[in-house]
């Protein structure tokens, strides 16, 4: 028999930010900055942490060469050859410690990302990636890669319930992506009837995670009351871009500086 959950869950648009008293004179006194060390690559970060999605029309090397100026992380689609990849290299070094190459899980896709992190050893990021992570398949591919790349940072997703962020942080990733349906062009809720409300997702999963010492990445809802869900420690993924032909901005508070407009 199918179980219902009759819990209350919520999504971002359930839920507003109440006003609090600050000390800050203005949005520009904003220190997004944070510190991550990794369980499993027992790598370190520091910088701010929002990631490009990697969606063909987000997560581009030109989308990269802007947003490494600002320490922002790129998750570059699995769409390049090694080609492009190694001229990318060649030509803006100092971008590729912010980067993440993408993989699904065939074997075609790991075939090229052994190739793209054997060319270019710089990127320490990997980005394992389906729709839907609740496979053996999926749990046994995130082993496998990090079987071949102890000393890598990996993310993995998308999956929605604390007991599969646990799994696959214990198979070998040290990021969990966190969403099935909640970004402002995916269809997976809609034409499947599977997800969960992404605000308690992202609240449940962190729990689940930071007690393995682990993290998550949270798909970027409508709105951006993620940015300020105390306790969460968590990366942002940002589809917010994928707009080909339109004008494009965005600032991140502290910094006052537009990063794209196109």
């Amino acid at each position: 028999m199918p179980h219902i959950d009759n819990d209350v869950k919520l999504d971002f648009k359930d839920v507003l930010l109440r006003p609090k008293r600050s000390t800050l004179k203005s949005r520009s006194e904003v220190d997004l900055t944070r510190s991550f060390s990794f369980r499993n690559s027992k790598q370190m970060y520091s910088g701010i942490p929002i990631i490009a999605a990697n969606m063909d029309t987000v997560g581009t090397f030109e989308m990269a060469k802007v947003l490494c100026k600002f320490s922002l992380f790129t998750a570059i689609h699995k769409h390049y050859s090694i080609h492009q990849w190694q001229e990318f290299a060649n030509q803006n070094p100092d971008c590729l410690e912010y980067l993440a190459a993408s993989s699904g899980t065939g074997s075609a896709d790991f075939e090229q990302l052994e190739q793209i992190l054997e060319a270019i050893p710089q990127v320490k990021y990997i980005c394992l990636d389906v729709a839907n992570g609740y496979s053996e398949h999926f749990v046994e591919s995130v082993k496998d890669v990090r079987k071949r790349f102890p000393q890598h940072t990996i993310m993995a997703g998308n999956v929605v319930t604390g007991e599969m962020v646990e799994e696959l942080i214990l198979s070998g990733a040290d990021i969990i992506k966190v969403g099935i349906g909640p970004g402002s062009v995916c269809t997976t809720r809609k034409k499947t009837g599977v997800g969960y409300p992404q605000l308690s997702a992202v609240m449940e999963c962190a729990d689940a995670a930071h007690g393995l010492k682990g993290h998550i990445i949270s798909v970027r809802p409508k709105t951006w009351r993620g940015l300020q869900l105390p306790g969460s420690h968590c990366f942002l993924r940002v589809g917010l871009w994928s707009s080909p032909g339109q004008d494009m901005s965005f600032s991140v508070w502290g910094s006052g500086q537009v990063l794209v407009r196109t």
